[in-house]
């Protein structure tokens, strides 16, 4: 059984009832330790599917009270182990368990944000995985290699923010929104320009196999695309290592990108063309499958006044990337015709 240990600050008087409390929430343990200035500190241990609607219900209930503060940290391991409920259970609590919504399989919101706006930051560490990525990826493409191709995306530099991006639609928060785009943009831009300035410097054979291949699109290409953009989101919310769902991510991303680059570098403009359809094709694709994968696992606003920007935020991103999906579908059946 995942678990997670919330730690809440709040004040001795406002934390009077919290037995009933967590009767209430049913956490599976609480301690209470008194601070200074008339302050208390709780810990609930709480399953973690079932710590998205504690978070919120303690929010909802202490969030005015002076020098409140909300911690949740993930647990490793507790001894004794949690109590597996039995079927000796109170039959009243199975019926209210079942007429309640299924808790998302998910780690809380409040995770998520945290783990994926540290993602949305140009720093030096950002600059450097981009540069090291693209490096390794044309090396590998020019040496038609694909175990270096695969180093490269194990580095995964665009990973982050491009979860980053679906998950700020998800939520409908601008300013995140546009700290991805730019850290999205100042990545793919400083991939591209390494790749043409290694192009420029080192001999590049079109014909080689890993370069030939991304400069045809098709349709499973398309598919790739979204399964790995699910596949991302989906690592994020369920709390998995991403070094393995980046791989995946970079397949649709990194390469290609360093292919548009090498042949402009080397002076084969047509070809890259394909290659940055099918750049352009997987950002779509990628972005779009986060959304719905998020949407999927439930990540919602958390104050009910965020949630109707958020809904009008991923209509109209939505209709915009499909849109612009349908116009890369029609280009590259074009292309094949």
């Amino acid at each position: 059984m995942s678990l997670r240990m919330v730690e809440m600050v709040v004040q001795e008087a406002a934390g009077a009832d919290l037995a009933a409390l967590s009767e209430e929430l049913r956490v599976l343990g609480l301690w209470r330790e008194q601070l200074q200035d008339q302050q208390i500190l709780l810990r609930l241990l709480v399953p973690s599917e079932k710590a998205e609607a504690v978070i919120q219900e303690l929010e909802t209930r202490f969030q005015t009270s002076p020098g409140f503060r909300l911690v949740i940290f993930e647990v490793q391991a507790t001894l004794p182990r949690p109590e597996v409920e039995g079927p000796d259970k109170d039959k009243e609590d199975r019926k209210r368990e079942e007429a309640e919504p299924k808790d998302p399989l998910r780690i809380t919101c409040a995770e998520l944000v945290q783990k994926l706006s540290s993602g949305a930051v140009v720093n030096r560490v950002f600059l450097v995985t981009v540069v090291l990525s693209t490096v390794v990826a044309t090396i590998g493409l020019i040496r038609d290699n694909v175990a270096v191709i695969i180093g490269a995306m194990v580095i995964a530099p665009l990973l982050g923010p491009n979860m980053t991006l679906a998950m700020a639609t998800t939520l409908g928060d601008p300013k995140l929104a546009r700290s991805a785009l730019r850290v999205n943009a100042t990545g793919l831009l400083l991939a591209l320009l390494l790749a043409v300035l290694i192009g420029v410097a080192v001999p590049v054979d079109p014909s080689v196999r890993e370069i030939a291949s991304r400069t045809e699109v098709g349709l499973s290409d398309v598919a790739l695309a979204l399964a790995a953009g699910s596949a991302g989101a989906l690592a994020f919310t369920t709390g998995l290592s991403a070094a393995v769902v980046g791989v995946m991510v970079a397949v649709a991303l990194l390469p290609p990108l360093a292919t548009v680059g090498l042949l402009l570098g080397s002076g084969h403009p047509r070809l890259a063309v394909g290659a940055l359809l099918l750049t352009l094709t997987n950002i779509v694709c990628v972005n779009l499958a986060g959304v719905a994968t998020f949407l999927w696992q439930r990540v919602n606003p958390r104050h009910w006044w965020e949630a109707d920007r958020a809904k009008r935020m991923v209509r109209v991103s939505g209709a915009i990337w499909l849109a612009l999906l349908a116009l890369l579908v029609a280009l590259i059946l074009a292309a094949r015709y």
